[in-house]
C-alpha cells in the first residue's frame, strides 16, 4: 500500500473523538505557550503594565487618524522590531495576526474594491472592474486592523493575564467587566481540561469506530454533562469567593511601579505616537 492512500486511510479512520482531542490540546498549548512568553526577559516584559495598556491606546489612536500608507507600514514594523527584543519567536506572531485577519477583514474590505469610484486599475470577466481609490482603500484597511491586532497581541503575549486585568484599571474599566474577563478566561482553562479528560476517558472505552449517529449522540450528551459541570461550578466557586472575603473586586499580589525606563518608553512611545500622527495628517 502506497504512503498516499495509507494517510488518506488513517483520515478516515478518524474519529469525531480524535479530532476534538487534538483541537482541544492544539488550545490548550497555545495559551499555555503564551503564558510562558510572558514570563521570559524581553524589551515589553520589564515595563509597568499599566504603561503598555495606556502605549498600545496611543498607537492603535495613530493607526486610526493616519492617511499615509508608509506611516502605517513603519508602525507594522516597529511592532515587529518590537516582537523580537520581547522575545516574541517572530514566525508565531506573524501568523497570530495574519491567519484570521485576510478572511475576516477581506469581507469587509472586499466590495470597497468595486463600488469605490475611481480611475480603472483591473478589468476581470462580467465587466466587474476594480478601481485604484477601491484597492487603496482595501490596503488601508487590511494594513490598519493588522497593525493594531500586532500591538494589542503583543500587549497581551508580553503580560500575565492577571496583570492585564489589574492594568485595565488605568482605562477605568468596570469592575465587573475585568471580573467577567477574569473569570471567564480562567474557567475556560478548567472546563477545556474536562472536556478533555470527557473525551479521553471515551475513547479509552470504545474498541470500535463510530458511526455518524453515535457521535452525534455523545457530542450532544457531552454538551450536556459540560453545562452541568459549567453551572455547578460557577455557583461553588462564588460561594468560595464570598467565604474568602470577596467584596467586588478581586485583589492581586503584585504590585505596580513606575521606573526610569518605564517613563523613557512613555517618551518614546509619545514621540512616535506624535510623529506618527503628524506624519500621516
Amino acid at each position: 500500500m502506497s504512503e498516499v492512500s495509507r494517510t488518506t486511510q488513517t483520515k478516515k479512520q478518524t474519529t469525531f473523538i480524535e479530532r476534538t482531542l487534538v483541537d482541544i490540546n492544539n488550545t490548550l498549548e497555545q495559551t499555555i505557550f503564551a503564558e510562558t512568553i510572558a514570563q521570559k526577559n524581553g524589551l515589553l516584559q520589564a515595563l509597568d503594565p499599566r504603561l503598555k495598556v495606556v502605549a498600545m491606546v496611543m498607537l492603535l489612536l495613530a493607526i486610526s487618524l493616519s492617511r499615509q500608507l508608509t506611516v502605517i507600514i513603519a508602525l507594522y514594523f516597529c511592532a515587529l522590531l518590537l516582537a523580537i527584543l520581547s522575545a516574541v519567536p517572530l514566525g508565531f506572531f506573524i501568523k497570530r495576526v495574519w491567519v484570521f485577519i485576510p478572511f475576516f477583514t477581506g469581507i469587509v474590505a472586499l466590495p470597497a474594491l468595486f463600488i469605490t469610484p475611481g480611475a480603472p486599475l483591473l478589468s476581470l470577466p462580467l465587466g466587474i472592474i476594480i478601481t485604484k481609490t477601491g484597492a487603496m482603500t482595501a490596503l488601508f484597511l487590511l494594513l490598519r486592523v493588522g497593525t493594531s491586532v500586532s500591538f494589542a497581541v503583543l500587549f497581551v503575549l508580553s503580560t500575565p493575564w492577571n496583570n492585564v486585568l489589574k492594568a485595565l484599571a488605568v482605562l477605568r474599566v468596570p469592575d465587573v467587566i475585568v471580573l467577567v474577563l477574569g473569570m471567564t478566561y480562567r474557567y475556560n482553562h478548567l472546563l477545556l481540561h474536562t472536556t478533555n479528560a470527557m473525551f479521553l476517558s471515551r475513547k479509552s472505552r470504545v474498541l470500535r469506530r463510530m458511526n455518524s449517529p453515535e457521535e452525534r449522540r455523545l457530542m450532544a450528551a457531552a454538551t450536556g454533562t459540560l453545562l452541568g459541570k459549567s453551572l455547578q461550578l460557577s455557583s461553588d466557586v462564588y460561594l468560595a469567593m464570598e467565604s474568602r472575603g470577596y467584596r467586588g473586586y478581586p485583589k492581586t499580589l503584585d504590585r505596580f511601579q513606575m521606573r526610569w525606563f518605564d517613563w523613557l518608553g512613555g517618551l518614546i512611545v509619545i514621540l512616535i505616537t506624535v510623529a506618527a500622527i503628524w506624519l500621516g495628517g
